[in-house]
């Protein structure tokens, strides 16, 4: 990403953090939308992401920090949003059969990766997500889940090889 637009927003420009919201949409978008399992809900999340990276843009120390920094939002986001649709009992029950095996009910995921997805546990699912989805790496991983670079690394290597032999 172009250090020197990251620097434009931090500074206020609403132009460079537009530009920036472009790069990131797509990948922020299907990350949320792999972690909630709804379209609807998916793109309410990255909506309050992007409010909350704006509003709190200006407090981002490092432009190399900025990926792993919205991808903090977004998750945040989604745990409430998660919280939130617990809250009621079918919205309990959709959650449930969601995580059971179609692990997004999306047209845009296939079906065998929604199941390979489902055989992780939280923290493998978002650990693979952060990383292929997000684009991010195990050091930029590791703050998000308060893991070392290295069970990052471990972890994803284990997770992609329970979702192979899922498929396989």
């Amino acid at each position: 990403m172009d250090e020197k637009l990251i620097n434009e927003a931090i500074a206020g420009s609403k132009e460079a953090f537009c530009s920036l919201y472009g790069a990131y949409k797509d990948r922020l978008y299907r990350y949320a939308l792999y972690r909630l399992g709804d379209p609807t809900e998916a793109e309410d999340a990255v909506s309050e992401c992007v409010l909350a990276a704006w509003q709190g843009i200006g407090s981002l120390r490092s432009s190399k920090a900025f990926g792993s920094w919205i991808f903090r939002i977004l998750s945040n986001c989604c745990a409430s949003r998660i919280r939130e649709m617990i809250g009621t009992r079918e919205n309990l029950e959709r959650l449930y059969d969601a995580g059971k095996g179609s692990a997004v009910s999306s047209p845009s995921l296939p079906i065998e990766l929604a199941e390979a997805l489902s055989q992780l546990n939280e923290e493998e699912r978002n650990i693979v997500l952060l990383s292929t989805i997000g684009g991010l790496s195990s050091s930029e991983i590791a703050p998000l889940t308060g893991l070392t670079p290295g069970s990052i690394r471990s972890k994803l290597s284990r997770s992609l090889a329970k979702m192979r032999e899922f498929l396989s």
